[in-house]
């Protein structure tokens, strides 16, 4: 304990991150400062997260600083206010956090759109003025100074950042890149071209800030679920305070029109809300006295009062939220490949132009230095990676926004990518692929007794018990209760109920219980939970209850194997004969049943030790007893909606509709988003090795390669977007 006081949370908005490769840079630079145990930098939400000691704080964030200056200077770091890991501020730590992080977020995209619009200014003002000089009849060092200061105008701070990397040793990046194509360009006299590879590069880099400004609105427009206040009962009155304030066991009130802020219990009131933000629904539902209901729901027309039952830190919102903005911070596999490329690629290309500028001369006769070293500039301008290092992580971010506007919150890209080599798919049965609701199935009768009067026993019998199965008889009957009907109520332990009814006994239970009492019964052999009633010592009939399978389960088998998943399997604590009947209904390949948390854990090893190495197991459940099996599958799906919090923290994708037929739309959307992301890949490698051989061998000009470059870069991010799309899946 005293080791987790000692280490500090501390959250910033990085302002001006524009770049995913600037991202990694900064995370791997701060992470090696001495004193930091943790590093995050997440690109989508502009958040660094850090642990750090405490008693080394100031000199640490002292060197962050200096660190982000050093690597990107142009990035601003901007605290966000403090949350301790300790767990005596952890409640109050959270709620400020996420207090200051709505302000800032809203902060930085301002930012983000000035920061487009100066550039857009400074690039019209560079073409008006290097479009003036080249109609002049200007020539020799007044040329030069026109179009240098046009060249100064559009891309001066590319310069400044590439001379400033080189003084810090950091050499090779797309600014050094695009500093000595372009210096190049203007030390061979080709002004024009000089000025334009720095036009085009910059148009790039705009469309590339404004689809990372778009991926991140999507992502922030969920920080929208958001609750600002909460209307707290004090005494008499209401006071509207913020919900990081409200504790457990308080009051609150919610107006028709407003967010609930917390989540809670119904105890006055009734409405429907509006779940859509939370679970996708599109359908509002029915909320009454002794409802649950969950942060973020929006009230629709009634007015409600809640009992508060979590703090804002615990609560669904403030939950979702963290998982949204931790969401990029687990880089998928291709996403890393990106960044190594760019790491090998740049001093490679940069060794070929040079040897292309100095060998040729040397060697071949009539060769011009002059030529091959505009073709060594060609050459190093259209090498320039931007293409991949923009729509790859984008990509990415399309998929999870994707798979978000469908009610599926995967927490990480890696898992997105993880989906695709998923060959098994391992279900819970209750509250995944049944509604773990009980309702009563059957009613049976002994001869001379109406399923109503059955029925009537049977409520009344069950009148005083809290067990799930009582509830679902209650429920079934449609008359009312009148309690003074009943005296002599005796519950008998492992067997039943006894009590008596005006003046006849009746017996509700087991068979156990028919037997102790010397009943002629008729055994049911439906499979569910039998009930067996007898009044005066006769037996009147039975009722069958049973765990309703969910409407679209079937559905989803059936989607899954023509997803080619080679086997679906069902674990369950259940009897057995009620696992291999669900399992026959739905056609699942393979049902394990009867087992513990344990045994669970135990059947997915022998799955894992079973499939072949790059062949991942899937695991989706909904209660406390499957997180130790979340935690352990390749890849972890919770049901969100009515699951437990332990499982919901575990998993790695989290469904927020509770059906299971979206475990198929999230492997269509992972499918999807890497075959875009490789279409991206291939198709940038592709064009980029077609110009590279055109300017070495001379045939390519710096037009050319521009344009090839920054149509690249367009194409990519536009294909990118695509992933976004989400209608017919």
């Amino acid at each position: 304990m005293e080791e987790e006081k000692q280490l500090l949370k501390k959250e910033f908005t990085l302002e001006g991150l524009d770049c995913a490769h600037c991202a990694m840079k900064i995370e791997n630079g701060i992470a090696s400062i001495n004193g930091v145990s943790e590093c995050n930098v997440n690109f989508a939400t502009q958040t660094l997260i850090l642990q750090l000691k405490e008693e080394e704080r100031d000199s640490i964030l002292a060197k962050a600083q200096k660190t982000i200056s050093r690597l990107e200077p142009h990035v601003k770091l901007v605290e966000k206010g403090n949350k301790m890991t300790a767990s005596t501020s952890h409640n109050h730590g959270n709620g400020h956090h996420h207090e200051k992080a709505h302000g800032t977020h809203s902060h930085s995209h301002d930012h983000g759109a000035e920061n487009t619009k100066r550039l857009v200014g400074r690039l019209i003002a560079g073409t008006i003025v290097a479009v003036a000089g080249f109609f002049s009849p200007l020539t020799g060092i007044a040329e030069f100074s026109f179009f240098f200061v046009a060249y100064l105008i559009v891309g001066g701070d590319i310069l400044y950042r590439a001379i400033k990397n080189i003084l810090r040793g950091q050499v090779f990046d797309e600014h050094f890149l695009m500093a000595i194509a372009t210096l190049g360009a203007f030390a061979i006299q080709e002004y024009p071209e000089g000025v334009a590879v720095m036009l085009f590069y910059q148009i790039g880099e705009l469309f590339q800030g404004i689809a990372v400004n778009r991926s991140r609105k999507s992502i922030t427009s969920l920080m929208d679920i958001r609750p600002d206040y909460a209307n707290v009962k004090v005494g008499d009155r209401y006071k509207k305070i913020s919900p990081e304030q409200v504790k457990i066991g308080d009051i609150i009130f919610v107006k028709p029109g407003e967010k609930i802020p917390l989540d809670g219990r119904v105890i006055e009131g009734s409405s429907s809300v509006d779940t859509s933000a939370l679970t996708g629904e599109s359908i509002p539902r029915d909320i009454e006295i002794g409802n649950e209901v969950l942060s973020g729901f929006i009230n629709n027309h009634g007015v409600l009062t809640i009992e508060v039952t979590k703090d804002f830190g615990e609560s669904t919102v403030t939950k979702i939220l963290e998982l949204v903005q931790n969401a990029s911070n687990k880089k998928a596999p291709t996403e890393n490949f990106i960044t190594k490329f760019a790491r090998y690629y740049t001093p490679v290309v940069v060794i070929i132009a040079a040897l292309l500028a100095i060998l040729p001369p040397l060697i071949i006769s009539g060769a011009t230095f002059s030529d091959w070293l505009y073709r060594a500039l060609v050459f190093l301008v259209i090498s320039c990676p931007c293409a991949l290092v923009v729509s790859i992580p984008l990509g990415f971010f399309g998929g999870i926004g994707a798979a978000s506007k469908k009610g599926i919150l995967v927490k990480g890209s890696n898992y997105l990518e993880a989906l695709n080599a998923v060959k098994y798919v391992v279900f819970d049965k209750t509250g995944t692929l049944t509604r773990g609701v009980f309702e009563v199935d059957s009613i049976h009768t002994a001869s001379g007794f109406s399923e109503e009067e059955v029925l009537e026993y049977a409520a009344y019998a069950e009148m005083h018990s809290n067990h799930p199965i009582a509830d679902s008889i209650r429920n079934a009957f449609p008359g009312k209760i009148l309690e003074e009907r009943i005296s002599e109520y005796q519950e008998i332990s492992g067997h039943g109920i006894s009590v008596k009814l005006d003046d006849r006994v009746v017996l509700a239970g087991n068979q156990k219980l028919m037997v102790k009492e010397n009943i002629d019964y008729v055994q049911n052999k439906e499979i569910g939970t039998v009930i067996y009633i007898a009044v005066n010592q006769e037996f009147i009939g039975s009722i069958v209850i049973s765990d309703q399978i969910k409407d679209d389960a079937k559905k989803a088998i059936q989607l899954l194997k023509e997803q080619g998943i080679k086997k679906t399997v069902m674990l369950t604590g259940d009897a057995k004969k009620v696992g291999d009947k669900i399992g026959a209904l739905l056609q699942i390949d393979e049902v394990h049943a009867e087992l513990l948390p344990q045994n669970k854990v135990e059947e997915i090893e022998k799955l894992d030790e079973r499939k072949q190495v790059k062949e991942k197991i899937l695991f989706v459940g909904d209660g406390i007893n499957d997180t130790p099996v979340l935690a352990r599958a390749d890849v972890g799906m919770a049901m969100g909606g009515l699951g437990a919090d332990a499982a919901i923290e575990a998993a790695d994708i989290v469904i927020m509709t509770d059906e299971p037929s979206k475990i198929a739309t999230a492997l269509s959307i992972a499918k999807r988003t890497r075959r875009i992301v490789w279409q991206n890949i291939i198709f940038a490698l592709g064009i980029k090795a077609i110009f590279l051989l055109l300017g070495a061998f001379g045939i390519a000009t710096m037009w050319e390669a521009v344009f090839s470059d920054v149509g690249v870069t367009v194409l990519a991010v536009l294909n990118a977007m695509r992933v976004l799309r989400v209608k017919g899946l």
